[in-house]
């Protein structure tokens, strides 16, 4: 007797659900058996209440939270999901996904999180707001002043996932959002979305997110975008047509829902002319073009489609290809060892796949080397196409989304640019050459078409993450064709979630928005004389619990002498002559005789605003945004003034970073030079490590 299939849950509302009565459901099978393995239906589900929840439970757990607090949750995720991820590597084979195929989706998802936390921890601040450029001065006196800051959009990430990579789809869209403080939703495609249920279900199991932070979807959410509004994100991966409708949905056109979309992508990889038969390039683009049409048995979407080569040369290529797939590939189960490549997703995908492939032969393509497959279920065999006309309007608009690739020849570096951007624009784009001029004719020709460019030789052939990698740290993307979009790039993927709005206002205002102080905004000032005196506190006397934005000191006057600017010169080896020699700074017509180095004024200035003995203050770990501004010569006076401008505790340790807001002036008032300076602040003083200690 047979069982009947497990039916795929969903989650919402804080509770794992399932349709009382399902209705009719989906199978889905198990890629390489055939095997019916899960059934998925959603007869029955309150889309409306989840995203209602997201919007009320899920945003005022989140705002809770800093970004910082956000990003160390992320981290705790990627450590409990690297300890389970065994599991997921175990039920991700019924996908037709291999061992390496696994290191992709499943490693790649989790390392997509660590980097995430990472970035957002040392880039962003550990504040619920983030500043966006520097402020414009909008009156003479600085009085009225203006900003552009990112706020988290007050609704609900929707995330609509394809087939290929059910958890680093899901987990790179989740992390930016869940750091900026939007709660998700999961909708992750039908054939494999109970490898998405399994990650979720580890990800709640760890007891680390938010309650309404993260939600899923298993199975048919036709009516999800009619509840959305401008409060809201979605984020779309899939085909170009299901993109176009949902961009034409009535919410999207005329309440504002955001809307990305990274869909279909007919990616190039170019061999340079110098890049010839035994040479490294050589054969690195063979190894890369293997490599990107047979992982995930092609099911990438940023797989290479076009292999665009010099005249004379496709055939070459094509055995150079053959022989390493011959050499390297085995088709079958991917549960069975030695197998390389497992099988399209589903006997759907197969037959959408030889239709693609039927396609481009009925235009004039010829099928220059097929490799071995099992008969049945949903394997396809590597298939290399070759074309006698590059400009054939087929193979340049039909992507046969499985280990299917066609060979296309330029005659000029020009016509290689315009082969490629016939694509419509795409997602990747490789050009492999060693030599300089080819790499920048072709790379600044193609870049506008492509959302990422990557240009192999031998200098980065080994270190190279490869030509259908995208990292986190980079944009994934791209426009016409490739939908548009944009996802990843680091920190700029968390501000997709956010609002950025231009505040105006005065310094004080703008401070309390902020956190961070603002010139001309109140300061608590003390001097060198009120701290001598005891009638004040140095502010490097003060622990992070203590410090306040605005704590500011105030030193005394210093004259820079002659010998001062000569002694200077002969330390450090720095003679230039605005220092050294009178008549030729007099010349200078931005000097009114020798001057002293920016680098003494500020040495000085330190001098001037330290406190030596040890307290909070750990470390200076840098000086950011330097400007000279007025010169100083001999005979000239500065001080320093220095107010405490941003406090970033950090979560993780027991001290946190202080960015100080340093100005010097002269004698007369005039600014000489401005700077942040960057230390380390313990959060309490003493240290819990020194009570230890003692």
């Amino acid at each position: 007797m047979t069982s009947t299939p497990t039916l795929v849950p969903s989650f919402i509302k804080g509770t794992w659900w399932a349709p009382e009565n399902p209705g009719k459901t989906t199978d889905v099978v198990d890629a390489a058996t055939g095997e019916v393995i899960y059934q998925v239906s959603t007869e029955g589900l309150d889309t409306a209440g989840a995203i209602d929840y997201a919007r009320t439970v899920g945003q005022q757990n989140l705002q809770k939270l800093t970004i910082h607090e956000r990003a160390l949750i992320i981290k705790q995720i990627a450590q409990y999901l690297t300890e389970h991820k065994q599991g997921l590597y175990d039920i991700s084979f019924s996908t037709g996904a291999t061992q390496r195929d696994h290191y992709i989706d499943v490693d790649g998802g989790i390392g997509t999180l660590f980097t995430f936390s990472s970035k957002g921890r040392r880039e962003l601040p550990n504040s619920k707001v983030i500043i966006d450029g520097n402020i414009e001065v909008l009156s003479r006196d600085g009085s009225f002043i203006g900003e552009h800051i990112y706020t988290t959009l007050p609704g609900v990430a929707v995330e609509i996932n394809a087939f290929n990579f059910p958890i680093w789809g899901m987990l790179e869209k989740f992390a930016p959002a869940f750091i900026a403080g939007m709660p998700t939703i999961v909708k992750p495609a039908t054939p494999t979305g109970y490898v998405a249920e399994a990650t979720v279900r580890l990800m709640l199991d760890s007891g680390l997110l938010p309650e309404g932070s993260l939600q899923l979807i298993s199975g048919s959410a036709r009516d999800l975008l009619d509840h959305l509004d401008y409060r809201d994100h979605v984020a779309f991966t899939g085909s170009a047509a299901t993109a176009q409708v949902l961009r034409n949905h009535p919410h999207v056109q005329t309440k504002g829902v955001r809307f990305t979309a990274e869909t279909d992508s007919l990616n190039a990889a170019i061999l340079g002319p110098d890049a010839r038969a035994n040479t490294p390039e050589f054969d690195a683009f063979i190894k890369s073009v293997m490599v990107e049409i047979t992982a995930k048995a092609g099911q990438k979407c940023t797989a290479v489609r076009r292999v665009i080569v010099p005249t004379g040369r496709s055939q070459e290529v094509i055995d150079a290809l053959a022989a390493k797939v011959s050499e390297r590939i085995r088709v079958g189960d991917p549960r069975e060892e030695g197998v390389t490549m497992g099988s399209l997703v589903s006997p759907e995908q197969k037959a959408e796949v030889a239709k693609a492939v039927d396609r481009l032969v009925a235009s004039g393509g010829e099928i220059a080397f097929q490799g071995e497959a099992p008969e049945g279920t949903s394997f396809f065999p590597v298939t290399v196409l070759k074309f006698a006309d590059a400009r054939t309007p087929e193979v340049h608009s039909v992507e046969a989304f499985g280990p299917v690739t066609s060979v296309l020849e330029y005659k000029s570096l020009n016509e290689a640019v315009e082969l490629a951007a016939m694509g419509g624009g795409s997602l990747v784009a490789s050009v492999c050459t060693h030599d300089d001029a080819t790499a920048a004719q072709l790379t600044l020709g193609i870049a506008a078409h492509h959302g990422r460019v990557l240009v192999l030789d031998r200098e980065d052939a080994k270190t190279s993450t490869g030509h259908g990698s995208p990292v986190p740290h980079l944009v994934h993307g791209g426009p016409g064709r490739a939908g548009g979009g944009e996802e990843l790039g680091g920190v700029r993927a968390v501000k997709h979630y956010m609002q950025r709005t231009a505040v105006q206002g005065s310094p004080n205002k703008l401070t309390a928005l902020t956190g961070v102080w603002h010139s001309g905004a109140d300061a608590k000032t003390v001097t060198r004389a009120q701290v001598d005196a005891g009638a004040g506190v140095h502010p490097f006397r003060k622990s992070l619990a203590e410090l306040e934005i605005g704590d500011q000191f105030a030193s005394d006057l210093r004259t820079v002498t002659l010998e001062d600017i000569t002694a200077f010169a002969h330390e450090t080896g720095d003679m230039f002559y605005a220092h050294t020699d009178e008549e030729a700074a007099t010349a200078n017509p931005f000097f009114p005789r020798r001057v002293a180095h920016g680098y003494l004024l500020v040495s000085w200035a330190a001098g001037l605003f330290v406190d030596p003995a040890p307290g909070p203050v750990l470390a200076n770990y840098g000086l950011e945004n330097l400007r000279f501004i007025t010169p100083v010569t001999y005979d000239d006076a500065i001080r320093v003034t220095l107010t405490a401008k941003k406090i970033t505790p950090r979560v993780t340790d027991e001290y946190g970073e202080v960015t100080w807001d340093a100005v010097l002036h002269n004698q007369n008032d005039e600014i000489v030079a401005t700077y942040d300076v960057l230390t380390l602040v313990a959060k309490t003083w003493p240290m819990p490590e020194v009570d230890e200690a003692n």
